[in-house]
């Protein structure tokens, strides 16, 4: 991913990730993009230069245009570094056509060569698209998070 094209990036991955975040009931819409951006600068200090963090911009063919982007990094889970895919993007106009699935095995090669073992990654519940994506490329559930809504009452 060109310098240039970072600044855009970083906002569409806000943006995701704070939709992400009110669709798995982490954070209240109100607060959302705030806590989305926050945890973007805590997670990259150094913008594009931080190290052990991958960005790629998913072009369709060999022109552009620049139809999504990929951040994947280098983290430590459990006792080995492994491939954490933070953000993969499809623009909505080029969903459904492959484009995710070429990012990701992409990844995997570049993965790979970076010598790390596996891939991971977080998906929405609500996401069931990517789920059946992630599924047929061989990603598996390593955990599982779960919430129940409750009624509130004033207690006396």
């Amino acid at each position: 991913m060109p310098n240039e094209h970072f600044e855009a990036f970083a906002e569409a991955a806000a943006r995701s990730h704070a939709e992400d975040g009110v669709a798995s009931g982490r954070w209240a819409a109100h607060e959302s993009e705030q806590l989305a951006r926050s945890e973007l600068n805590r997670l990259l200090p150094q913008g594009l230069a931080t190290p052990d963090h991958y960005f790629y911009e998913v072009i369709a063919e060999a022109n552009p245009p620049v139809i999504g982007f990929v951040w994947f990094g280098s983290v430590l889970r459990r006792s080995h570094k492994v491939a954490f895919v933070f953000q993969i993007f499809i623009y909505p106009a080029y969903r459904r056509q492959g484009h995710g699935r070429a990012a990701l095995l992409q990844v995997e090669a570049l993965a790979s060569g970076l010598g790390l073992p596996a891939i991971a990654l977080n998906v929405v519940g609500s996401n069931v698209g990517a789920q059946a994506l992630y599924r047929s490329l061989g990603y598996t559930v390593t955990s599982l998070s779960m919430q129940k809504p409750l009624a509130t009452s004033s207690v006396a």
